[in-house]
């Protein structure tokens, strides 16, 4: 299954009505539906916020300062988004809202990218992020064991760094710890469908 659009000029409505099975954003005014994660992806994803969470969100052995969240539903205008991970300086948000979403653009967005879920990342959603004032998005690919870096500058995603394999990082947002990318390969045996 790939992602695809099923209806122009949705409602919020339409998108609580997707089964449960599926992940459902609105973009643009199209209801879009995609596959919900495969193991691989969400290991990667519960990985990386893992390693994120401690320093960053709970400040232990590092600077803290951020709220680091999976799967925020974000109402941004009339978008609606589930990007994989995502975080936000406390400075911006000192507290979480009592809503079920989140109304303020992340500062750093993660898509953990899948053969079902990159074009829609890449084309779709990383444009709509830009429009909303992110300042940070990380693409991480768990096939190809790379990370993509980007920055926007003058409201356009620019290419910052590229990694990959085993590679110790320090990337921004998270520069002030070193990011081991070894973590988010290991999946043990290689097994089954990415989708």
């Amino acid at each position: 299954m790939t992602t695809q659009r099923i209806k122009k000029d949705a409602s919020y409505e339409d998108l609580i009505a997707i089964p449960e099975h599926l992940v459902a954003e609105i973009l643009d005014g199209n209801l879009v539906t995609s596959p919900r994660p495969a193991p691989r992806h969400s290991r990667t994803g519960s990985s990386l916020g893992g390693e994120l969470w401690g320093p960053f969100d709970r400040g232990r052995n590092g600077p803290g300062g951020w709220w680091i969240m999976d799967e925020p539903e974000l109402h941004l205008g009339k978008d609606v988004l589930v990007p994989d991970l995502a975080g936000w300086r406390r400075d911006r948000m000192p507290g979480l809202p009592d809503e079920a979403f989140f109304s303020l653009v992340p500062d750093w967005i993660c898509e953990i990218l899948s053969p079902s879920t990159a074009r829609h990342d890449r084309i779709d959603k990383m444009p709509a992020y830009a429009r909303h004032g992110a300042k940070f998005l990380w693409l991480v690919d768990p096939l190809a064991r790379s990370l993509e870096i980007f920055v926007l500058e003058e409201a356009r995603w620019s290419l910052h760094a590229t990694h990959a394999d085993d590679e110790v990082i320090r990337g921004v947002p998270f520069e002030a710890l070193e990011l081991s990318l070894t973590p988010l390969w290991d999946v043990g045996e290689e097994s089954g469908s990415t989708g």
